[in-house]
């Protein structure tokens, strides 16, 4: 195979489809709170240096073989006070729970109170430290021990997963566990999406930094509690009038826990609650709820199908030419191309790279419209079809004279045979084209010609592809 690229950026393209959240909400919400506090870097816990990320200590670095007492209480108001506060406002709403394994199993009180509140416990991964560096066998290790650690403490395994400080291999490591009926680590879209890691699907239900309250410790960030509950607002108001959107709202015990960090967070619940059309949800139920009514689709894509089949399925998009199809087929192809308009794009690209000689060669291969081929019916079956669609196959003799005499002026005038997008024209618009192009000077002609095939393969492909 040659060089492919893995990420999606097509996505849901320009019609997501219709969430049908439950009760007609507008706006499924998500909150989840990162449970961190004893999980952090520290050399209490093993690391080489102290914690220096999402504190209140501004331009905070890492202190190599020290403790970091201030970072360490600052981490430690999380579990004390923060969560607790937290707690009391969000006991009665459902919450995603971000639990670092290593954390989780030093704060037992804290987890008593998340399983009563029927909060979602879900793994933020083993420690809250990068993966970037790990080798992929031990990020493996280390993804299987977290498993195994908050199914110990927790008392269950848990079905969703995010690491946040991940590396290019958490996906599909976490993916091809199995264990999880959603993971977290990307944030490339509003609504849940599939990705196929081997022989499964696995549902990503995408994270928000932007929406997150981790602003309060980075630049540029929230100064005040208003400034959070204003963007989280102003997010759930865009998100409402579009309709059929999700919205995550991160939150951090050490940081939103603050009392006028907090106030930031009650405004945007008070607001949201007050405007309606809000579906408060776990990860979990979202993920249920888009798995029963949105479930992946098993279909060939073009990005993943090896030449020969490539070339069989897609050989006869432009008439005749199969070798626009193979030449295609070693672009840097990717997901965007999986869809009618990215394939359309692959095969244009191709054709406009073309020898003028081979160009020529793809117009003569296309037959005359309404002439000898389709009265004896030797066109392709694409033709014949769309030739149909235009009402073509079904000439009165004066018609037929008319479409004759035109195809035979045409081609004697350019030197190849008129050629138009015939699902996109009524027959009184084709022989008005028709009339008016015969005219043109043959470069004109040519340009014209070549773009109406590129026309015509984006339509077949529309027949065949989302």
């Amino acid at each position: 195979m040659p060089d492919r690229y893995p990420r999606d950026l097509r996505g849901h393209g320009e019609t997501p489809p219709d969430a049908q959240w439950p009760g007609g909400a507008r706006v499924a919400i998500s909150l989840v709170l990162n449970y961190e506090e004893g999980g952090e870097n520290s050399i209490l816990h093993g690391d080489a240096a102290s914690e220096a990320f999402l504190s209140d200590i501004a331009g905070a670095s890492p202190w190599p073989g020290m403790r970091h007492w201030n970072m360490e209480s600052i981490y430690d108001y999380g579990a004390r006070a923060g969560f607790w506060r937290l707690h009391r406002m969000l006991r009665d709403l459902p919450v995603t729970i971000y639990g670092v394994a290593t954390a989780l199993a030093r704060s037992p009180e804290q987890v008593a109170t998340m399983k009563s509140a029927g909060w979602e416990i879900a793994s933020h991964g083993l420690k809250w430290v990068e993966h970037k560096d790990m080798l992929e066998e031990d990020e493996r290790a280390v993804i299987a021990e977290a498993i195994r650690l908050h199914t110990e403490v927790v008392g269950v395994a848990p079905r969703g997963w995010y690491t946040g400080r991940c590396s290019a291999n958490t996906v599909r490591l976490t993916a091809e566990t199995g264990q999880f009926d959603w993971i977290s680590d990307t944030y490339d879209d509003d609504l849940p999406h599939w990705i196929n890691v081997g022989a499964r699907d696995q549902l990503v239900i995408p994270y928000t930094l932007e929406a997150n309250d981790m602003r309060f410790a980075v630049s540029p960030g929230w100064v005040t509690g208003r400034d959070f509950g204003d963007y989280l607002c102003d997010s759930f108001d865009m998100l409402h009038e579009e309709g059929g959107r999700m919205m995550s709202v991160g939150l951090h015990c050490r940081l939103v826990g603050r009392p006028a960090k907090a106030a930031g967070l009650r405004q945007f619940l008070k607001h949201a609650q007050q405007k309606g059309g809000a579906w408060f949800a776990t990860r979990g139920q979202i993920a249920a709820h888009w798995a029963a009514h949105h479930p992946p689709e098993a279909r060939e894509r073009p990005s993943e199908m090896h030449r020969k089949a490539f070339v069989a399925k897609f050989g006869g998009i432009v008439e005749h030419s199969p070798w626009v199809a193979d030449r295609a087929w070693a672009l840097e192809l990717g997901p965007a191309h999986d869809s009618a308009t990215g394939l359309a794009n692959a095969l244009a690209r191709i054709l406009r790279n073309a020898s003028p000689e081979e160009q020529m060669g793809v117009l003569r291969a296309h037959p005359d419209l309404a002439g000898k081929l389709a009265a004896a019916r030797r066109l392709t079956s694409d033709s014949s079809a769309e030739q149909a669609s235009a009402g073509l196959d079904a000439l009165t003799d004066e018609e037929r004279e008319r479409f004759t005499a035109l195809n035979t002026a045409y081609v004697d005038r350019h030197g190849f045979p008129f050629i138009i997008a015939v699902r996109d024209n009524t027959k009184a618009g084709i022989l008005s084209a028709f009339e008016r192009r015969i005219a043109n000077d043959s470069a004109t002609e040519f340009a014209e010609a070549l773009r109406q095939v590129e026309r015509i393969a984006e339509l077949r492909l529309k027949a065949i592809l989302p």
